[in-house]
Formats: structure tokens, sequence, C-alpha cells
């Protein structure tokens, strides 16, 4: 959760106190939000924060393909797989 008091700064503050900045992303794990002529422009994040976000979107990501397949499973859509690697072997040219 984002505290606007906190983690809303202009660009011009974060050049002059970007030490200051590093010390509080890595303290709180919390982006900071980077304004110009007082618009949103750019966000600051710490780079495992980061990676846990990259983390959750992959499994939101598998997750939602699990989903779409046994949706199109039970609309009886979708192939059998020996009919499928079959087909696939045949198209590039892959032989037991």
């Amino acid at each position: 959760m984002i505290d606007i008091t906190r983690d809303i700064q202009s660009l011009t503050t974060f050049r002059r106190r970007s030490g200051d900045f590093m010390k509080q992303l890595k303290k709180s794990k919390r982006p900071v939000v980077l304004t110009v002529k007082g618009k949103a422009a750019a966000i600051v994040q710490d780079a495992g924060a980061y990676q846990r976000l990259l983390d959750i979107a992959a499994r939101a990501d598998a997750r939602e393909g699990i989903r779409q397949g046994l949706e199109q499973s039970r609309r009886g859509q979708g192939r059998d797989a020996e009919e499928f690697f079959a087909e696939f072997e045949t198209a590039h040219g892959i032989s037991d």
C-alpha cells in the first residue's frame, strides 16, 4: 500500500536525497512514485520487492492458464494429448 505522505515525491527531491530514498525503499518495501511537474512519471522500487511482484504475476498467469484450460475442457473444447503430440512430431520432423 502506498503512503501518499511519504511515497509520492518529486524527481528533483529523489535526485537530491537518493541515498535516503534507497534506505527507505529497502526498509519499507513500498514503491515510491516520482513526479515531474506534479504528474506521476516513474516508480522506484526495492529489487527484492520487485522480484516478489514478478513471482506473484507469474503464479497468477499460470493459474489463469489452468483456469482457461479447465473451462475449455468443460465445454468439450481441446484435443487429445496423443493426437496433439503426433501432429506436433509430424510437423517438426520428430520421430521415435
